[in-house]
């Protein structure tokens, strides 16, 4: 078999071989060349077997994959697909072996794995969808439950509506599709931003793949194989959002010891829950003792014998052993949207919207889901009435005047969740694509590919409308550096420019304001959560909470007699007194996530705000560093593959210090994308071996 390995300017991976399985083993083997460090960090995550090398600090993460019994599902999963679906069982199984001949020159490459003392282990046939899974296990969200439940405990279950946004946990992204008739070639464009929390190396991998079968430009989720988010076949691409959807159930169980451990079912029968003890290595310290129970709702993820409270998590890949991936061979081998729409019936995990168009003028936007009616909260497992029934029907919608857009609010998905993101994003895009280009464009009705680079880097902030409606309020009794405050933030045009000194205003005054309220008798009560494990802790902190639904916490008719104008006042006095004129970039950076986290770099100010269509989220309140934002961007021409646009935030490379580890940052910071190209003349070949 032939293998030919091609790089173009910024290092990207374009590989070609005689057959689908050769062409897995060679992204497998590339992957593990470039990536090394980064595939056996989410190995051992997706294992629970980090803390033995990163000490520890990664005991939570390990304490939570034992319990949930993440490495055991991806087993199940992969036999099932075995059985299932043979052909792509053994495409996974090539690209596995590609990983495992890739590994040892990738370690030598990667400097982590001599600081960490961490030796290359072996993948096996299901650790690429132990990767998948513990990517994903928690980007539903369903720790908003624990949320839930301590806000009707503590203030009343009409206080869960208050608190009802996208939390600091999950993940989102923009989405735009625009038909043929809305752009200069008259074919669609596909064009978005998943904001997923930025890591370094980066969630995605650009890539090509091209054998007889397809030839294929997309992201891929390093460790996994195929291009499953995002990808352009030449005649037909496709891009998903997440679509906000509940699909994970959190019960709370009754246990006891009678001789081994058993949990009330809703029956009123004592049943036996499988239960054993697993010990956790960790680097620097003793090993911690990790017991795993689970019942015929699902693993145990707090509690257990003995705990005051026991609670089991329920999701579909555990119950039904499916992860969709018999859908990556059918989208590598799309031609046309009919053909991606039939891949995406055997999606699984997680929820997205799809978004697809072809060459053809062909479009579709749908939702795959098999979801269930347990929405809000945790559910008593010993009581009838909470068991799974069945799946949703797949909601599908059309495009309104050549348009759909995607970006985490209430839409098709609505069904589907409970919490969405607040409809700025969605409506911003939207508003933008019916309006004229931007730029050297302006003044013509369509658009090009080129065009929606500035759509990636709107910072237009429509909620900070609640706050500065509020200053605007403040009419008399200020201090005179607080008018000078107040004149200042009223004349701001809304823009989260990283160079904007009004917006840096607003973000101190913004964060003063949630820090009062958060401290306030009437909700400081949610301040101390639960003794839940600290892997949930995100989902219960008090400030994200109040940071993300400031917006409705201010509009509000009555907050539990809270005097908010005086809040705002006490917090535009506050920073009034204090403030040395800065920008928005000054205390807005950029901090990524790293798996060492003695390794950092001194990272750049970013423009963006969580709710601007560039979506570079921090914590008001809290802090102004970035950890969430675009993980790549991308622009889909259906009109010539070769006009379409992509970039990731560091580069292709997970070697610090390669020159294509961060050769890409600077395009992204200035919103500039870097070109697809497929012609194979204009790459350079890397080598050519088997």
């Amino acid at each position: 078999m032939t293998v030919e390995i091609y790089r173009d300017a910024w290092g990207i991976p374009h590989l070609r071989a005689d057959s689908a399985e050769e062409l897995a083993r060679a992204q497998g083997r590339t992957t593990a060349i470039d990536r090394a460090w980064q595939l056996e960090a989410e190995r051992h995550r997706s294992q629970g077997t980090s803390a033995a090398f990163l000490g520890a600090e990664a005991v939570a993460w390990d304490r939570f994959a034992r319990q949930a019994r993440l490495d055991d599902t991806a087993r199940r999963c992969f036999a099932a697909l075995e059985r299932r679906d043979p052909e792509t069982a053994e495409w996974v199984v090539a690209y596995v072996d590609g990983v495992n001949a890739g590994l040892a020159e990738g370690a030598r490459r990667a400097p982590e794995f001599a600081a960490t003392g961490l030796t290359p282990g072996r993948w096996e046939p299901w650790s690429p969808l132990g990767v998948w899974l513990g990517t994903h296990i928690l980007f539903a969200g369903f720790p908003a439950k624990l949320w839930r439940e301590e806000v009707v405990r503590l203030l009343g279950a009409e206080a869960v509506q208050l608190f009802a946004m996208d939390g600091p946990g999950t993940s989102g992204s923009n989405g735009w599709l625009v038909s043929g008739e809305r752009t200069v070639t008259g074919r669609p464009v596909i064009a978005g931003d998943p904001h997923r929390f930025i890591e370094d190396p980066g969630v995605y991998q650009q890539i090509r793949l091209a054998c007889p079968e397809f030839d294929v430009v997309g992201l891929a989720v390093p460790g996994v194989p195929g291009i499953a988010h995002f990808g352009h076949t030449g005649t037909v691409a496709w891009a998903i959002t997440n679509a906000m959807a509940d699909y994970q159930d959190l019960y709370r169980e009754r246990l006891r010891r009678s001789g081994g451990i058993e949990a009330l079912d809703p029956d009123g029968v004592w049943r036996p829950a499988a239960h054993h003890v697993e010990q956790v290595e960790v680097a620097g310290a003793d090993s911690v003792e990790v017991e795993v129970i689970e019942t015929a709702r699902g693993p145990l993820v707090i509690g257990g014998t003995g705990a005051e409270e026991s609670l089991s998590l329920r999701y579909p890949p555990r119950v039904t052993g499916d992860l969709g991936f018999s859908a990556l061979l059918p989208l590598l081998r799309a031609r046309r949207v009919a053909d991606v729409d039939r891949a995406f019936d055997r999606w699984a995990e997680p929820v997205n919207v799809v978004q697809a168009a072809d060459t053809e003028g062909g479009v579709l936007h749908r939702v795959p889901v098999r979801s269930h009616h347990n929405r809000t909260r945790v559910v008593p497992a010993w009581e009838p009435g909470h068991a799974w029934q069945g799946w949703h029907e797949m909601p599908r919608s059309g495009l309104d005047d050549g348009i759909a857009v995607m970006a985490n609010q209430r839409g098709p998905a609505a069904p589907l969740g409970i919490e969405f993101a607040p409809p700025h994003r969605a409506t911003r895009i939207r508003q933008l694509l019916e309006g004229q280009p931007p730029g050297p464009a302006a003044g013509k009705r369509t658009w090009s590919a080129q065009d929606m680079a500035a759509l990636h880097m709107d910072t237009h902030l429509a909620s900070a409308e609640a706050l500065l409606d509020r200053v605007a309020a403040l009419d008399e009794g200020l201090r005179p550096e607080a008018v000078a405050l107040r004149e200042q933030l009223l004349g701001w045009d809304r823009r989260m420019e990283a160079e904007s000194t009004e917006a840096a205003a607003y973000a101190a005054v913004r964060g003063a304001v949630v820090r009062r309220l958060a401290t306030h008798p009437a909700l400081a009560v949610l301040a101390d959560p639960p003794a839940y494990p600290e892997v949930f802790l995100p989902w219960l902190a008090l400030i994200p909470r109040v940071a993300f639904a400031l917006e409705n916490l201010l509009n509000a008719e009555e907050l539990y007699g809270i005097d908010r104008d005086a809040v705002v006042r006490a917090a535009v006095e506050e920073v009034a007194e204090g403030w040395t004129p800065r920008t928005w970039g000054d205390t807005h950076r950029l901090a990524p996530w790293r798996a060492l986290t003695g390794s950092s770099y001194d990272e750049p100010g970013l423009s963006g705000d969580h709710d601007c269509v560039l979506c570079t989220s921090a914590v008001p309140g809290l802090t102004d560093l970035s950890t969430r934002g675009p993980a790549a961007r991308y622009v889909w021409d259906l009109a010539d593959r070769e006009n379409s646009l992509w970039v990731v935030p560091f580069g292709a490379d997970g070697v610090p210090g390669a020159p294509h580890h961060r050769d890409q940052l600077p395009l992204w910071l200035k919103g500039d994308l870097a070109p697809v190209t497929t012609d194979w003349n204009q790459l350079t070949k890397e080598t050519h071996d088997e």
